[in-house]
């Protein structure tokens, strides 16, 4: 029964969401007038619909791929904290050597200037 209530509740938000941008919500008074600056596209610092052979600028991938590998240093951690007790020194000192490789190739790429914007 939890499951079907879950269910109904579901769709019950998405129909009213889907309502709402669909013509509801100018019924109910609220007005729809965005912002030019609002509604434009934009996507990764440059014009979106420009020539397809424009250069682009590899920092942007850069500071993606930072991202996701400093998001996974904080995956890793968080079961490792949890198991710690259970894996003792071994499992202390082998996170210890992945967070050093993680700080070197941090410290690398700061020294090369790579998270810096001109």
């Amino acid at each position: 029964m939890p499951v079907l209530i879950f269910l109904g509740v579901g769709v019950v938000v998405g129909v009213v969401m889907l309502g709402f941008s669909y013509g509801l919500g100018q019924f109910l008074g609220v007005y729809n007038n965005p912002d030019p600056d609002k509604v434009s596209p934009y996507e990764c610092g440059f014009e979106a619909f420009e020539d397809a052979r424009m250069k682009f600028d590899v920092r942007y991938y850069l500071v993606a791929i930072l991202f996701i590998l400093f998001d996974l240093e904080i995956a890793f951690m968080f079961p490792w904290a949890v198991v710690l007790d259970s894996i003792g020194i071994p499992g202390f000192v082998a996170m210890m050597i992945f967070l050093a490789v993680l700080v070197v190739g941090f410290v690398y790429e700061w020294r090369k200037g790579a998270l810096e914007w001109e």
